[in-house]
Order: structure tokens, then sequence, then C-alpha cells
């Protein structure tokens, strides 16, 4: 029987399997519609932008790990932008990019390269306890000194300057009609920071001002003082350069605490203590002077944590004041204890 070309086309369809249609589209023509070249140039697209996202998560896991390796590496270094290398400065501003949630700035304002040597800023605020009480209603105040510390070029000299006004910082918070105690003075994620110890309020300063920032709450005064002796200490810095804890003690007495007695337990003592206090070495600088005893200290900015700023309060018999003094770990004193003013400052930082 002569086939016709319509016959034979059934026969063909009918031993091709890839011709079964599904749901009216064969899987033939699906498979062909891959070699369809607006098909191809949609896939390269694809592919393209897939690298292209690869790539990114790739750099930003790098320079989120050169992030951490900057800051474990230690102190952040206080030189300006055209100091640093090229590739240095990028990897520092991706570095910034991805950790943007905390300004690690330090000290806050930049060195001055002199011929004399470098000089820092740096600022000291007061504690005037019962004396911060304003003449103004419901007014509290303390002092913020700023002024300027000049390190030698060699390193084995330090002076200060002090700016001729001093700042009057207000406020309207208190507890029992006491207020503005300051007792320190931290740079923290790009501001300057300082806290009362009668009401537990975080003042930020701004400028001239004192913007209540937080209210840390007080223990549950169940802790009573020792019987026996006792170390006061108001003073403690964390080294990430050595890896230690740093404490200068304001009070040391082997004898039962006394308040009027107290006045005059002073220490020159440097206590330095391993991450988990399982190490602890005890070292003396200058000479003691039992009136005197340390408020505030902090490590001077790119010496390897190895020269100490320290201030020294002194109340004795109604006698108030405030000392200021530099000396190396290892006991040498780059200035002596210079005196501030007749007020207690018990704040210190490179602002």
């Amino acid at each position: 029987m002569r086939q016709t070309p319509d016959m034979r086309a059934r026969k063909k369809e009918s031993r091709d399997p890839m011709r079964v249609p599904v749901h009216g589209v064969s899987m033939f023509s699906i498979t062909s519609s891959i070699s369809d070249p607006r098909f191809r140039f949609r896939w390269r697209a694809i592919t393209v932008a897939t690298l292209l996202a690869l790539a990114v998560f790739v750099y930003l896991h790098q320079t989120s790990s050169s992030s951490t390796d900057i800051k474990v590496s230690g102190q952040r270094s206080w030189r300006s932008s055209r100091d640093v290398s090229g590739a240095e400065s990028g990897v520092m501003a991706a570095a910034e990019s991805v950790d943007s949630l905390y300004n690690d700035t330090y000290p806050l304002s930049p060195p001055e390269h002199t011929a004399s040597g470098i000089r820092y800023r740096i600022g000291v605020i007061a504690d005037l306890d019962t004396n911060s009480r304003s003449q103004k209603d419901n007014t509290w105040f303390s002092f913020l000194k700023r002024g300027h510390l000049l390190v030698s070029d060699s390193g084995d000299s330090v002076s200060v300057e002090w700016d001729p006004e001093t700042v009057v910082l207000e406020s309207h918070l208190s507890e029992k009609g006491r207020g503005m105690e300051l007792s320190e003075l931290v740079a923290f994620n790009g501001h300057l920071y300082s806290v009362d110890d009668r009401t537990g309020v975080v003042y930020r300063i701004e400028g001239n001002r004192a913007v209540p920032w937080v209210i840390l709450p007080d223990g549950d005064g169940s802790v009573s003082k020792g019987k026996y002796g006792y170390l006061i200490h108001e003073s403690a810095v964390w080294s990430e350069r050595l890896q230690r804890w740093f404490f200068l003690p304001r009070r040391a007495s082997s004898e039962r605490y006394e308040e009027t007695a107290d006045e005059r337990r002073g220490t020159n003592l440097i206590l330095s203590c391993s991450l988990d206090f399982s190490q602890i070495s005890v070292s003396r600088v200058g000479p003691l002077k039992p009136t005197l005893g340390f408020s505030s200290f902090r490590f001077i900015p790119d010496t390897d944590d190895q020269i100490v700023l320290a201030l020294k309060s002194e109340e004795d018999a109604g006698q108030i004041a405030t000392y200021i003094t530099a000396f190396t770990l290892d006991g040498r004193i780059l200035l002596p204890d210079t005196k501030i003013g007749d007020v207690k400052y018990e704040g210190l930082e490179f602002i």
C-alpha cells in the first residue's frame, strides 16, 4: 500500500517518544527552547549577576576580618589619613564601613607634632561634693578644665599647659539635695562622658553643656565596710596593648576604716593584674605622700602603654587640692606632682 505524506508523518510521530505532548507543549519543544539565543543572553546575565554577588560577599567577609585584625592588634594609631598608605587607608575605610556602629577614635582630637614634641588635648572634671550646689534654684554644677599635654620627642619629659578659661557645667538633676559630683571622664564612641557618683546619671559632654544620657542604679546596700584593712580604688584601666588590668589606689590601710584617719592613707601603689586576676604584681612610684591618692589615670597614647598620666587628690582637714603627674611603669617620674587647683578633679581624659 502506497503511503501518503500524511501517513508517513503519523507513523514517524508514533516512533518518537520525545514528542509526547505535555499540556499542549511537547518535551522536545521545551528542550529546543534552550538553544534560543534570547534565552542564552538571559542565562549569561544571571550568571554574571551571581558571580558579582559572590564577589561582593567575599569582599565584605575579608574586610570584616581586616576590621577584627585592626582592633585586636592594639590601640588605634592617632596618625592622620595623609600619614597612612593608600592600601592601609582603604582597609581602614572598609573596616569602618562594616563596623560603623562604634566609633573607636582615640584620642578624640588628633595630636599635634611641634618642634618641642607631641601635644595632646586633655581635660579634667571636678567632683565638688557638697559645694556643687549652685546659688541658682534647683541647680548643681561642676568644672571642666581643658589644656594640652606636651610629650618631648625623647619621651623623657612631660609638661602641661591649661586653657585660661574653666568651663562651668550645670544640671538640674539631684538626689537628696546633691548632684553633679562628677567622678570620671571617659571618651566612648566618639563622645565624651562623665558620671555623677551621687545620682548615677551619666552625662554626655557636648561643648560646654552636660547632657543627661543614661542613669546607673545604685547597689542594694547589703555590702558593709570591712572591719580590717582595705584598699579604695577610684582609677582602673585595661591595657589592650599589655593585656593587663592596672589599678592606682586612692587609699590603702592595714587598719579598720575611720573617716578622719582615712584622709592620710594615700598611696603610691601600682597594681597590675592578668586578664583573669590569677597573677597580680605590686610596685611603687615616687615618694609616698600620705595626703595624696590617685583619683584617675590614663596611658598616654602612642607610648605602648608605658607612660601614665595621673591625677592625685588631696582632702586633709578641710584643705582640698588636685595634682597631676606623669611617670613610666618602671617608676621614672616624667612630671612631678604639679598642682592644678584647690578643687577636687577626679576625671582625666584625652579629648
